[in-house]
């Protein structure tokens, strides 16, 4: 898993300086918003926010700090997949919707423990993670992937539809972000 091609493609695909009056993040740049930016040190204008700190922000806080990387150990599609929908909703919303699939894909508890979807990617999700790729096979990967999508899909249809003003992300949020 390459971090480093995930980040530029993120990069690319955010953009640089951007401020739309009906995203509730503010003013980012290269889809590192102020908030986050600030979080993390950076103290300047926005419009000049360097690509090499938003690259470590990318790095620190939405691979490492998640325990993303860790899952790209053992299912590297699934953590891109998992550190990009972290970039776009947070990387808690990320690790849940994954703790959530693995609960609905144990068959009721038969292949492991339900664990808890406290949002927080440790060592009882690892250990679903693992039992579920083992018993799953080559195809567990994909289908995992697939129930993230759809928890994914469906939260922007949920903000969409509870924040007319989202409507204007949409789109891009399901053709961009998606599959």
């Amino acid at each position: 898993m390459d971090i480093d091609r995930l980040i530029d493609a993120v990069i690319d695909r955010e953009g640089g300086y951007s401020d739309h009056p009906a995203d509730r993040g503010g003013a980012t740049c290269w889809g590192i918003t102020r908030e986050t930016a600030r979080a993390n040190g950076y103290a300047g204008d926005m419009r000049r926010l360097p690509r090499n700190t938003a690259i470590a922000i990318y790095r620190r806080v939405y691979w490492q700090r998640p325990g993303f990387d860790r899952i790209a150990d053992r299912a590297p599609t699934l953590a891109a997949e998992l550190f990009d929908t972290g970039v776009n909703m947070g990387p808690a919303v990320a690790a849940g919707f994954l703790q959530r699939a693995l609960n609905a894909l144990n068959r009721g508890q038969r292949d492991y423990a339900d664990i808890a979807a406290d949002s927080r990617i440790g060592p009882q999700t690892l250990a679903a993670l693992d039992r579920f790729l083992m018993l799953r096979g080559a195809d567990g990967e994909g289908v995992l992937l697939k129930a993230v999508e759809a928890l994914q899909g469906e939260r922007y249809l949920h903000l969409a539809e509870r924040r007319p003003a989202n409507e204007a992300f949409l789109y891009g949020w399901l053709a961009n972000r998606l599959g």
